[in-house]
């Protein structure tokens, strides 16, 4: 895929930080990358569960965040858990991800999505990204697959290293769905398991549902810095109900039901999430709706303040979805992608806490050697994105 030339050779630095300034004013201090916002009922609920003494994995309040997660969403099931990673990891064990396989996923991810592969013995399979979604693009993923793999009776082969091909995991990079309907397609004709992480795409829709919502697996994340956040927690959706129940086995260590025997019956996990951070979680769920709407506005806002300024651009949603835009991210031209870090010394020193997209995958020294397809777009975008403050709280400017 061609990487877009410069708009303009005008471009100055000082421009991203006025244009910010525009758009949210000027700081006093250091207006954060995106910190949450507790204006609800946390502190009743937190009480309340304290009070109950039910502190741990279980507890009212656990329940009824499994039930808001799976109404909000539309899928049939949600299973709370740790975190997001913990989330990522019982997913690719539902989906069949063992030791000497391979997993297809974006090199442009958090390393949690990575990570969460090695946890299997698995190998992660790098793909690149789209412009218009900043996710796993999917004519680069089906470019890659008709390239090197191979349908066997035991699966869908790596003819270059012999692997099982065992699972496709996209991701919503900043909350912007990917194209789930041509990956989807994809995943069916090569008969490879999808794995979507929705870690950091609640409150999203594609195609008016919500994602996560339509896959087989999807994982959430509440980290402290997400849109809703537990502290620390994640969730599995799904919308098969034994791989519902059989996730909840086995994130709770696989033990039997028994009023006092402890028999697990496999391998499990120590993955549930305490109902201490659930019930903050409850609270937050109450107001998702208000967080997406502030949200949108400092979208908007960041647009208009962009709209005008040369070399440089605001990444929107794309077509036919609603993002959450948990990070707002503005891409300068390739022509001036050398001056992305002076432009985050301007913004760090005027008070944004802006920041650059994460190391690809690939250039990490434990995933260095992990095959790969061409990852030209992943890497341009890696040199010329920076996200701006996205905290729910930011009043946008409306002018």
């Amino acid at each position: 895929m061609s990487i877009p030339t410069a708009k303009s050779d005008r471009f100055d630095v000082r421009a991203v930080v006025a244009a910010v300034q525009r758009a949210v004013g000027t700081p006093n201090g250091t207006l954060a990358l995106h910190e949450p916002v507790f204006a609800g009922n946390e502190l009743a609920y937190l009480d309340e569960c304290i009070k109950s003494t039910f502190v741990s994995s279980v507890g009212k309040f656990v329940d009824r965040f499994e039930d808001m997660l799976a109404e909000y969403t539309g899928a049939k099931r949600a299973i709370a858990v740790v975190n997001g990673t913990a989330a990522l990891h019982t997913c690719f064990r539902l989906a069949g991800v063992e030791p000497g396989n391979e997993v297809i996923s974006p090199a442009l991810t958090f390393i949690a999505t990575t990570n969460a592969i090695a946890y299997c013995g698995a190998t992660p399979h790098f793909i690149d990204s789209s412009l218009k979604t900043l996710g796993m693009d999917a004519q680069a993923l089906g470019t890659r697959l008709d390239a090197i793999a191979q349908r066997k009776p035991e699966g869908t082969i790596n003819r270059e290293t012999g692997r099982r091909i065992a699972a496709i995991v996209p991701m919503h990079t900043f909350g912007h769905p990917v194209d789930m309907d041509e990956i989807s397609a994809i995943a069916r004709q090569w008969e490879i398991p999808l794995v979507e992480d929705a870690a950091e795409s609640l409150g999203s829709t594609y195609k008016g549902r919500a994602v996560g919502s339509r896959a087989q697996f999807a994982a959430l994340s509440f980290n402290g810095n997400k849109i809703v956040t537990t502290g620390g927690g994640g969730a599995i959706l799904t919308n098969d109900e034994e791989l519902g129940r059989r996730a909840k086995h086995i994130t709770t260590t696989a033990k039997l039901p028994h009023k006092w025997a402890f028999v697990h019956d496999e391998i499990g996990f120590n993955y549930r999430l305490p109902n201490l951070n659930a019930a903050l979680g409850c609270a937050q769920l109450e107001q998702l709706d208000g967080f997406l709407k502030n949200k949108r506005r400092l979208a908007d806002a960041y647009d208009r303040a962009f709209a005008n300024i040369p070399g440089v651009q605001f990444a929107r949603e794309p077509e036919g979805t609603s993002s959450n835009y948990w990070l707002n991210a503005i891409l300068l031209d390739e022509a001036h992608a050398s001056l992305r870090d002076e432009a985050l010394t301007e913004l760090n020193a005027a008070g944004f806490g802006a920041r650059p997209a994460w190391t690809l995958m690939h250039r990490l020294p434990m995933f260095s050697e992990s095959p790969r397809g061409d990852l030209s777009v992943s890497e341009s975008i890696e040199r010329r994105l920076i996200n701006l403050p996205s905290s729910a709280s930011i009043q946008a400017r409306d002018d």
